[in-house]
């Protein structure tokens, strides 16, 4: 969330910037609620000492029912408090993070900024085949009795597919391994509590994400989008040291989303299902090097898809393309023949201190503490590189050929029809 101070001090940049993200805010509502919220603060601090004043000891008796009464008085304010912090917090949390100063601005994805490409898009003598016809030929994907089991925008991933996926996991856990990243294997479910500290819930965003409730229990948990939803929030009212930033960390887990906003797109294959696993990098930083952390998780992921050789293009959102707690992020899409197009495949984002805010995570600066800056990046969206692996190394025979660097860790060069 953004500091009550800091809106209070720059409406109109809220607003504004709110604005170009796509959001309806109510800044004058929440200034209201904050002044009632002051003002009943005060009442009761008032209260609260004139009570302590009448109950000290020797007392005459003719106060003891006039503290009698405060207390009473008392106890109704806080219950009046409590109901306008609640609404002064639900205000406080419907305002997105602001813009990163660099960001253009721009109504939608149409808008987004090309900064650089990787190699010419593959070309073909022959019209290339796309990943689902491969899959079923190789036999390493099959989507038709996943959906007999679990519905549509599911898959079985098979045979010589699972090497390459674990090879790929491997291959980024080696490469940020060396980078001093720590590995983590988070948790799938998360408090729904916790979910408000990430702030991608806000503006309905709860509906992509898949709602669990425990049996016989008033315990209610979300099936996390990707490892970071697990991993930011690990550090939930705890202070690092200075010197101790930045603090990175890697995590694997299988991810899961409803996918509740794009029906009708991408339905063919495992481009956009229901469950995929990933690896992501989470880091804790300080302010002043954020756009400097930024820029490392890009060149990490950049690292990562030169590694294997796949031509991509890097994409700068635009105000209209980023997300509820997101300042700034980058994509990067890579090519895919049998669509003629680069696509998403790793995505790399500042919340600044965003989140930091709402989870109460900070850094002792000397005397001070601060809210650290959280930064998240895709390593390897592991079914979307799979994509772009088969589709790139596809042969005119039918087989398709593994990149170099994972030869070694999946113990094989093609995948051929069986």
């Amino acid at each position: 969330m953004l500091s009550i101070d800091f809106i209070l001090k720059n409406k109109q940049r809220v607003e504004e910037s709110a604005s170009k993200k796509g959001y309806k805010i109510n800044v004058s509502k929440l200034i209201e609620i904050d002044d009632k919220r002051k003002q009943l603060i005060q009442k009761v601090q008032r209260l609260r000492a004139e009570l302590k004043k009448t109950s000290q000891k020797g007392i005459a008796e003719s106060l003891r029912e006039l503290a009698k009464q405060k207390r009473g008085k008392i106890q109704q304010m806080e219950a009046s408090l409590a109901e306008v912090e609640a609404e002064w917090k639900n205000l406080l949390y419907e305002i997105p993070n602001l813009s990163a100063d660099d960001v253009k601005p721009g109504a939608d994805a149409s808008e987004n900024e090309i900064l650089r490409k990787y190699k010419d898009p593959t070309k073909f003598d022959f019209k290339p085949k796309d990943h689902l016809e491969l899959g079923k030929e190789l036999d390493i994907i099959d989507v038709e009795r996943a959906a007999k089991i679990s519905g549509t925008r599911f898959g079985y991933i098979k045979n010589e597919a699972v090497a390459l996926e674990f090879a790929l996991v491997q291959l980024a856990f080696q490469t940020l391994l060396k980078e001093k990243f720590q590995p983590v294997i988070p948790p799938v479910l998360i408090k729904k509590d916790i979910t408000e500290g990430l702030g991608y819930w806000q503006a309905g965003g709860n509906e992509d994400y898949y709602l669990v409730r425990e049996p016989g229990e008033n315990l209610e948990f979300y099936l996390v989008g990707t490892a970071e939803h697990s991993l930011v929030p690990m550090h939930k009212d705890e202070t690092f040291e200075k010197k101790d930033l930045p603090k990175r960390y890697v995590g694997f887990s299988t991810s899961f989303r409803r996918e509740a906003g794009s029906y009708g797109r991408d339905t063919r294959g495992i481009f956009r299902v229901h469950q995929f696993d990933k690896v992501e990098m989470v880091s804790f930083t300080t302010d002043e090097n954020d756009s400097k952390e930024h820029d490392y998780l890009l060149s990490l992921e950049e690292k990562l898809f030169q590694a294997l050789d796949i031509p991509y293009q890097v994409v700068k959102m635009c105000t209209g393309d980023l997300g509820f707690p997101i300042a700034r992020k980058y994509d990067i899409e890579a090519w895919i023949p049998s669509q003629n197009k680069y696509r998403e495949v790793t995505s790399t984002s500042t919340t600044t201190d965003f989140q930091a805010r709402r989870l109460n995570i900070k850094y002792r600066d000397g005397e001070q503490k601060k809210y650290t800056h959280i930064l998240n990046g895709t390593a390897f969206a592991v079914g979307r590189t799979i994509i772009a692996i088969l589709e790139n190394y596809q042969q005119k025979d039918g087989l398709v050929k593994i990149p170099k660097v994972l030869q070694p860790l999946t113990g094989f060069s093609e995948i051929r029809r069986k």
